[in-house]
C-alpha cells in the first residue's frame, strides 16, 4: 500500500502538478473578438499574427508561450491570433507581419519587434521591458553623454550603469526586470559599447558584462567626495544575475562609516540583508578623532561593495583590544569570530579583502562544478530533483503573508478566514507546493493566505493547544500542512492533494457555513446561488441536506457535527420546522431525514437517509451514498479510494481515435456497470472502477508496473487484495461481458486463478550506498564496541555496578530481547 501512496503522489508532480503549472503559461489564441477587447482596455499586449507556421515560426511560438508566465508578472499579456481562422484588419493581411510580433500599449501598436530579435525567452521578457521602459533607462555612447546624465542626477537620483555586450541576452534579461522595479529610485542605464568603457576601465574586447553604481545624489549626515566633478562609482564585483543586481543595489544602501563604542567582539554581525558582508573594525583615539573620521571614511569609498567599515571609538573603557592592533576584521562565514592586525597603510587593509574576494570566488567556482557531477538525474526523489533544477525561479510572495509567532494570532483574530501553510524551506515537498498556494493566493485575493515557516517560528509551529494562548491547533508534526483557521474555532487541516485545483476547490467549499441554516425560502435561494456560483468556477459540488422539525431534535447535533467533518468536500444546508416538512413532502420522506446530492448524479432526486444516531455512522452513511457505483480513477482521487481499504477491480482503456472508439469505450464501462448492478451483493467486497489512459497517462506506468509490460488494451486487473498483494488479470482474449467477469472473480476466490503480478514492497530504499544513514550509524556503533579495551570495558561494568547499588532499576521481562542497534522511533 505504501508504494502506492508514494506512486500517486509523484505521478501527480509528473501529470497533474505539471499539467497545472502547464496551463498557467499555456500560450492563450485570441480571437479577433477578445483581441480587439483587449486592445480597447487598455492593457499591454504582447501578440503573434501567426499565418503560416514554419520551422522558425514554431521555434518562436515555443518560446513565446514559455515567456507568458515572466511577462505576466509585469503586466503583459502574451498570446497570439491565428489569422488562418480569422482576420485582423492589417495584422493579417499584409506580408511583413509574417515575421514580426506586436507590442501593444493604451489601445494601440507601441513596437514591432522582427523575430530574429526575439528568438527564446530571454530575449522576448528584455526587449519587450526595455520597449516599455524606453523612457526610463537611458542609454549612452560616449563619456560625454555620461557626463552629462552625471550632472542632471547630482543630488536627486543614484545611477545604475549596466554593460552586456549584445541585447536579448540573460544579462540584459537581469538589467531589464530589476529596471522596472527599481526604475523609480535609480536612473538606470544601458550600454552595449562605445568609449564610455575606457572611462570605466573595461576593455572592449572583454566578454564579461558588468554594473556600476554611481553616488550622484547628495547622503546627509556623510562625508562624500562630492568635490569631484564626476560621481564616486563602486563595481559590482559578482556576475550579473537578476539576484546578485538586487543584493548589491541593497549593499549600495548601507551606512557609509558605522561608529560604535563597544569592543568588536561585542558588535552584533551585520544583519539581513547585509548578512553575507564582510565587517572592516578600524579604531580611532580621541585626539585624532576627527582625521580618524576621515580616515576611515577614505578607506570606506574603496571599500564599498567589498566590506563594512566600523569605526571603533576607544576612549569607553568597554574596548578591551590592545593598542598595538589598529584593524580588525569579520568574516561571514565565521560571524563570532574577530581577527586582530596590525597593518601599516590602507592599501594593505583593501588588498587583505581583494585576496580574500579572490579566493572565495575561487571556492564557488570549484563547489559549482562538484555540483553538475552530481547524479541528480539518478536521485529517486523526483521532487527533490525539480527543486533543485527550478532553484533559479524565484517565486513572487506579493500574494501571501508570512507570520511570525508576533502576528499570528492578531492576524487570525481580524479576519474571518485565514488560509495558513506551515512549511519547511529545506523540504523538497514544501517548496514544490509553495508554487501551488502562491497561485491559489493569486486566484482568491479576498481570503488572508499566509504561510508560516517552522524552521524559523518553531515554538509556534510546536505549541500545545491552549485557549489561554490562542493556538487553536495541535503540534505540526507533518510538512507541508495547511489548515483552515477562524475566530474562536478549531483548526480545519487540509488532507487533499497538494496541487492548485485541488487546494482552490478545497477552500472555496470551506467558505459557506456548514451547515448553512435555511428556515426560509430567501435563504433557500441564497443557498442555491451560493452552488451556481461554484458551479460557474468550474466545481460542481455535492450537497446534503438535513431535515428536522425542530432546532431543537437530538439529530440536529448529531448532524452537525457531521457537516462539520464534511466541510470542505460539500455543502451542507439545515431544513427545520415548516419549510424542512415542505422538503419531505417533495421528495416523500418521513421527518427528521437527510438527503444526498451527489455529484454526479445528474438528475435532481436524492439519496434519503435515516438519521444516525452517531456522527461517525451517518458520516460513513453519506460518504458510502456519495460514492460513485462505476468512478473514473484520476491521480487526484485514487487516494481517497484506496482509504476505502477495498480490492481495485480495474479496468484500463485507451485513448480514443475516432466516434468508432469513443462508443467501444462506452461500451466497455457499461459493461462494468453491468458487472456491478449483476454481481450485487458480491461486488460489495470490491470497487469497481476505470480509467482512461489518454486523460490520465499515469496509468500506463501503473498498468505496466502491475504486469511487467504493458498488456493490450482494454485490460482488466484485480489487484490491492486485502488477503494479499497479488494481482490478476482477466484474460486477455476473452471477451468482456458481466457473467464472465463474475466468474473469473469467483474463480479468484475459490484459489483456482493464477496471479499475473505483485505489488511491490512497501520500502524506498536509499537511492545509493552513502544516503542509507541508519546503517552507516549502525557501522559506528559496531566499531566503536570492538574498539573498546579491556580496561575501558572494566571500567564500564564497575559505572554499571555503583549505578545499580544507588539506584532501584525496574527491568522488563523482555529487555534481554532488544537489540542496541534498533531505531525504534523509525
Amino acid at each position: 500500500m505504501m508504494w502506492m501512496c508514494i506512486a500517486v503522489f509523484l505521478l501527480w508532480v509528473r501529470t497533474g502538478g505539471c499539467t497545472e503549472k502547464a496551463n498557467t503559461s499555456d500560450l492563450i489564441e485570441y480571437t479577433a473578438a477578445d483581441f480587439y477587447e483587449k486592445l480597447h482596455s487598455g492593457k499591454m499586449m504582447f501578440i503573434y499574427f501567426e499565418h503560416q507556421v514554419s520551422p522558425t515560426v514554431s521555434l518562436f511560438l515555443l518560446e513565446l508561450e514559455k515567456s507568458a508566465d515572466a511577462l505576466q508578472d509585469y503586466g503583459v499579456l502574451v498570446g497570439k491570433v491565428n489569422c488562418n481562422k480569422e482576420l485582423v484588419h492589417t495584422y493579417c493581411t499584409e506580408e511583413r507581419m509574417l515575421h514580426t510580433a506586436f507590442l501593444f500599449r493604451s489601445g494601440k501598436e507601441f513596437l514591432g519587434f522582427d523575430l530574429d530579435t526575439v528568438f527564446d525567452v530571454n530575449s522576448i521578457v528584455s526587449e519587450v521591458l526595455f520597449a516599455i521602459l524606453r523612457e526610463e533607462v537611458k542609454y549612452v555612447h560616449t563619456d560625454a553623454d555620461l557626463m552629462a546624465m552625471e550632472k542632471t542626477a547630482r543630488g536627486k537620483k543614484d545611477i545604475v550603469l549596466g554593460y552586456v555586450r549584445s541585447l536579448g541576452t540573460q544579462e540584459h534579461r537581469s538589467m531589464m526586470e530589476t529596471a522596472y522595479v527599481y526604475g523609480s529610485k535609480y536612473q538606470f542605464i544601458l550600454i552595449t559599447g562605445g568609449p564610455v568603457l575606457k572611462h570605466l576601465g573595461v576593455n572592449e574586447l572583454s566578454h564579461s558584462s558588468g554594473v556600476w553604481f554611481l553616488h550622484c545624489r547628495v547622503h546627509s549626515g556623510l562625508v562624500t567626495p562630492m568635490t569631484f566633478e564626476r560621481c564616486p562609482l563602486t563595481r559590482m564585483r559578482k556576475p550579473l544575475s537578476t539576484l546578485s543586481l538586487h543584493s548589491f543595489l541593497q549593499l549600495m544602501e548601507a551606512p557609509l562609516v558605522s561608529e560604535v563604542y563597544d569592543d568588536p567582539s561585542s558588535v552584533q554581525a551585520p544583519q539581513f540583508p547585509f548578512q553575507q558582508t564582510p565587517q572592516v573594525f578600524l579604531f580611532s583615539r580621541p585626539p585624532t578623532e576627527h582625521l580618524d573620521l576621515d580616515t576611515a571614511t577614505a578607506l570606506a569609498w574603496r571599500l564599498r561593495g567589498l566590506a563594512l567599515l566600523v569605526l571603533v571609538h576607544r576612549q569607553n573603557p568597554a574596548v578591551k583590544t590592545p593598542d598595538e592592533y589598529n584593524v580588525a576584521y569579520r568574516l561571514p562565514e565565521k560571524s563570532s569570530e574577530v581577527k586582530y592586525l596590525t597593518l601599516h597603510n590602507l592599501d594593505e587593509v583593501l588588498e587583505l579583502f581583494i585576496n580574500q574576494e579572490k579566493e572565495v570566488e575561487d571556492e564557488e567556482e570549484d563547489e559549482d562544478e562538484g555540483v553538475e557531477d552530481l547524479p541528480f538525474g539518478t536521485l529517486d526523489d523526483e521532487i527533490a530533483s525539480s527543486v533543485y533544477e527550478n532553484r533559479g525561479n524565484l517565486l513572487d510572495m506579493d500574494s501571501i503573508t508570512h507570520l511570525t509567532s508576533d502576528s499570528f494570532h492578531a492576524a487570525v483574530a481580524e479576519s474571518s478566514l485565514t488560509v495558513a501553510l506551515f512549511y519547511l524551506k529545506w523540504d523538497a515537498v514544501s517548496m514544490a507546493f509553495l508554487s501551488s498556494f502562491i497561485e491559489v493566493a493569486e486566484r482568491l485575493a479576498e481570503v488572508q493566505m499566509s504561510t508560516v515557516d517552522c524552521g524559523e517560528w518553531t515554538d509556534l509551529c510546536a505549541a500545545q493547544p491552549s485557549s489561554s494562548l490562542q493556538i487553536p491547533f495541535q503540534p505540526i508534526t507533518a510538512f507541508p500542512s495547511v489548515l483552515l483557521l477562524r475566530p474562536q474555532e478549531s483548526a480545519q487541516h487540509y488532507r487533499g492533494m497538494l496541487g492548485t485545483e485541488a487546494l482552490h476547490r478545497f477552500i472555496m467549499l470551506s467558505r459557506p457555513a456548514s451547515p448553512v441554516l435555511l428556515s426560509t425560502q430567501e435563504e433557500v435561494m441564497s443557498y442555491l446561488q451560493e452552488v451556481s456560483h461554484l458551479e460557474l468556477a468550474g466545481y460542481r459540488p455535492a450537497r446534503v441536506l438535513g431535515l428536522f422539525k425542530t432546532q431543537t431534535h437530538a439529530g440536529v447535533r448529531v448532524f452537525t457535527e457531521t457537516a462539520k467533518s464534511l466541510r470542505g468536500e460539500v455543502l451542507t444546508g439545515l431544513l427545520t420546522d415548516g419549510l424542512a416538512e415542505k422538503w419531505a413532502a417533495e421528495h416523500i420522506v418521513d421527518l427528521p431525514a437527510v438527503l444526498v446530492f451527489p455529484s454526479w448524479r445528474t438528475h435532481t432526486r436524492p439519496s434519503k437517509l435515516p438519521v444516525s444516531t452517531s456522527a461517525e455512522d451517518m458520516l460513513s452513511h453519506i460518504n458510502t451514498a456519495l460514492l460513485h457505483p462505476l468512478p473514473e480513477l484520476t491521480v487526484d482521487n485514487l487516494p481517497s479510494f484506496l482509504s476505502l481499504g477495498k480490492a481495485l477491480l480495474l479496468l484500463f482503456v485507451g485513448k480514443e481515435e475516432d466516434e468508432i472508439g469513443r462508443r467501444q469505450n462506452q461500451a466497455l464501462v457499461e459493461e462494468m456497470r453491468g458487472v456491478v448492478e449483476l454481481g450485487e451483493g458480491t461486488m460489495e467486497r470490491y470497487l469497481a472502477c476505470w480509467i482512461h489512459l489518454g486523460r490520465t497517462p499515469a496509468g500506463m506506468s501503473v498498468l505496466g508496473s502491475y504486469l511487467g509490460s504493458m498488456p493490450p488494451l482494454p485490460a482488466l486487473v484485480l489487484t490491492h487484495l486485502p488477503s494479499g498483494g497479488e494481482i490478476y488479470q482477466y484474460p486477455p482474449n476473452s471477451p468482456l461481458v458481466a457473467p464472465s467477469v463474475l466468474q473469473w472473480l469467483q474463480r479468484i476466490e475459490d484459489g483456482t486463478e493464477s496471479p499475473a503480478g505483485m505489488l511491490g514492497e512497501d520500502s524506498w530504499p536509499p537511492a545509493v550506498d552513502f544516503y542509507d544513514f541508519l546503517k552507516v550509524m549502525d557501522m559506528q556503533e559496531s566499531d566503536a564496541s570492538l574498539e573498546q579495551t579491556p580496561q575501558e570495558e572494566e571500567e564500564l561494568d564497575e559505572e554499571e555496578v555503583n549505578a545499580k547499588e544507588d539506584v532501584v532499576v525496574e527491568e522488563a521481562t523482555d529487555s534481554s530481547s532488544s537489540s542496541p542497534n534498533t531505531h525504534s522511533e523509525l
